[in-house]
């Protein structure tokens, strides 16, 4: 009993020590996996092309602010774990994906165009 009276700060500093390595474990355990980073990815395309008819053009960071938000909405956990840069470079993948479409799909363009998502 004297040792733990003598030594209570180490043993309070271990814990703690303990307890960050936890965190940082589950949190790295946590991350998405391939698979549901291309469903994310996939519903990301989705979430800028309702932007993009909502908002129209030349509203870069209007659309991606909205995206966020629709983003935390539907997935809670993954917004918690992954960082914004890795999400914004999920939307610019995403509307690179969108250009495309618009540019080879007609069905899409009009979709955009019209507002109708």
């Amino acid at each position: 009993m004297e040792f733990l009276i003598n030594y209570w700060y180490v043993i309070v500093a271990v814990l703690a020590i303990l307890v960050v390595i936890g965190v940082s474990v589950y949190k790295f355990a946590g991350l998405p996996t391939k698979e549901q980073i291309t469903k994310i990815k996939e519903w990301l395309l989705y979430a800028v092309t309702v932007a993009e008819s909502e908002l129209g053009s030349n509203t870069g960071s209007l659309k991606l602010r909205a995206v966020y938000d629709m983003f935390v909405t539907k997935f809670p956990v993954v917004a918690k774990i992954v960082s914004f840069e890795t999400f914004s470079t999920w939307v610019d993948e995403a509307l690179e994906e969108m250009r495309k479409l618009l540019e080879t799909n007609e069905a899409v363009k009009q979709l955009v165009d019209g507002g109708n998502v």
